[in-house]
Parts: C-alpha cells; sequence; structure tokens
C-alpha cells in the first residue's frame, strides 16, 4: 500500500468514528520525515483516544505497521506514527493552539478530504 493509499484509509477510518475536520496534508515535498499529515479533532478525551485505536486498529488489518503511538494516556492530543502517514488527532483547543496546517503553510481547507 502506498502513502497515498494509505492517507485515504487513515481518513475513512477517522470519518467512521465521526472525526471533525479531518484534513490530509501532502507534505513529502516539505520535510522527509513522512508523506502525508492527516489531521482530525476530536470532542472529547474518549473520542479522540477512540479515534486513534480505529486508525491503528484498520492499519493492522490491512498489514501496516504501527510505529508508534503517542499521548493516550491524557488523550488531549493523540499522535499515531504509520510511517510515511503521521496521524494528529486533537482536541478543538489544541487543535487552534497549534494550528498545524498554518505551520505547514496549508490553509484548513487546501488538501482536505
Amino acid at each position: 500500500m502506498n502513502s497515498s493509499e494509505l492517507s485515504r484509509l487513515v481518513v475513512g477510518a477517522l470519518e467512521e468514528v465521526k472525526g471533525k475536520s479531518v484534513s490530509c496534508l501532502n507534505v513529502e515535498k516539505l520535510t522527509q520525515i513522512t508523506d502525508y499529515m492527516v489531521i482530525a479533532t476530536g470532542t472529547s478525551n474518549t473520542h479522540v483516544k477512540a479515534l486513534a485505536e480505529e486508525v491503528v486498529r484498520q492499519s493492522k488489518h490491512v498489514g501496516i505497521k504501527v510505529q508508534g503511538v503517542e499521548g493516550l494516556t491524557q488523550s488531549e492530543w493523540v499522535l499515531v506514527d504509520l510511517g510515511s502517514v503521521v496521524v494528529h488527532i486533537m482536541q478543538a483547543p489544541v487543535r487552534a493552539l497549534y494550528d498545524l496546517e498554518e505551520l505547514w503553510n496549508f490553509s484548513s481547507t487546501e488538501e482536505s478530504k
């Protein structure tokens, strides 16, 4: 599975569990760390955790190795590292504070799926 297909799988997983404002940013020309960053908002700690767990579940189901998961304890910002796709799942205040789309010079609607 290439990185573009994996990013679509992640977006689908987040949408299945009602993730809010899901954005998919192609950053492969901006960094060597990853090809895509997927950003989504969860409505509560429980929702953020459920979103992350669904991404991990669906990724493993198709044979993708999960490199790491950080932030599940607090579940205000959970990062799921799938190698070529990095997923940021945040509660709204945290997402607004860090504004990753602006950090990577994307508008919040550009590259959205």
